[in-house]
């Protein structure tokens, strides 16, 4: 891997995510949230865009659970991430058995050099809160759009309700996610995304929350962005 891929990376970002690779399919285990929102996320995506038959990026995959379901929803995805092991038990445990679905060690600016307007859909869920320059992901996720293609984020708006609900709560009262896993100054406001997204070409769709109990293991779409939410871009047709 040369110096470009690396360069919009945290070296401790990837170790952490390096050592819950082994843990990430465990659906009791401490990515136990994830796996709760999932069908939420699939759900969200597949009734904007229609997943089957579709060329799909996963960007910042991990481990695989949303690519892994996307693909078994009938698109073929691709998923890229930086953190070697998090791929490795991402391939580990698809297998053989979808045959529509891989994965590359590679940074999503340099694929937008390789593949730019290569996929239908384009995803980065929980992912720019970890990244040095999100707005460069952001930018690179426009460029691997075709023009009419799809373009989904996920992240964690910057209030003093997410510190209290995604570190203070999830990370240290309730433990449903590991502590240390999200960094409050890293947040992202939708104003800002949404600002990345337009500078990028993007025009902005939808912006919608995305509410989780971890007591209840109850989640739902709507309402309020104060804490998570998802954003809905589309690249727009060239004239």
């Amino acid at each position: 891997m040369n110096s470009a891929q690396t360069m919009n990376a945290d070296p401790e970002e990837l170790r952490k995510f390096e050592r819950l690779a082994a843990q990430w399919w465990d659906a009791n285990g401490e990515m136990k949230a994830l796996h709760q929102i999932n069908p939420l996320r699939l759900r969200y995506v597949e009734e904007r865009a229609r997943l089957a038959g579709k060329r799909v990026l996963d960007v910042g995959c991990g481990a695989g659970l949303f690519s892994e379901a996307m693909a078994r929803s009938g698109a073929e995805v691709v998923g890229i991430d930086l953190a070697t092991e998090a791929l490795a038990a991402a391939r580990l445990h698809a297998g053989d058995s979808i045959p529509r679905l891989s994965y590359r060690e590679v940074a999503a600016e340099t694929l937008a050099d390789e593949k730019p307007g290569g996929f239908d859909i384009v995803t980065c869920m929980e992912m720019l809160e970890h990244v040095p320059d999100p707005s460069s992901i952001v930018t690179a996720c426009a460029r691997l759009a075709r023009p009419g293609g799809h373009v989904f984020f996920s992240s964690i708006n910057r209030t003093p309700k997410a510190y209290l609900l995604a570190i203070v709560a999830a990370e240290h009262l309730l433990r449903i996610v590991p502590a240390g896993t999200h960094d409050y100054a890293k947040f992202i406001r939708p104003s800002e995304l949404d600002e990345w997204g337009r500078a990028a070409g993007l025009d902005l769709r939808e912006t919608t929350g995305l509410h989780y109990d971890p007591v209840l293991g109850q989640h739902r779409l709507g309402g309020s962005v104060d804490v998570n939410y998802l954003m809905h871009c589309q690249r727009p047709l060239e004239s």
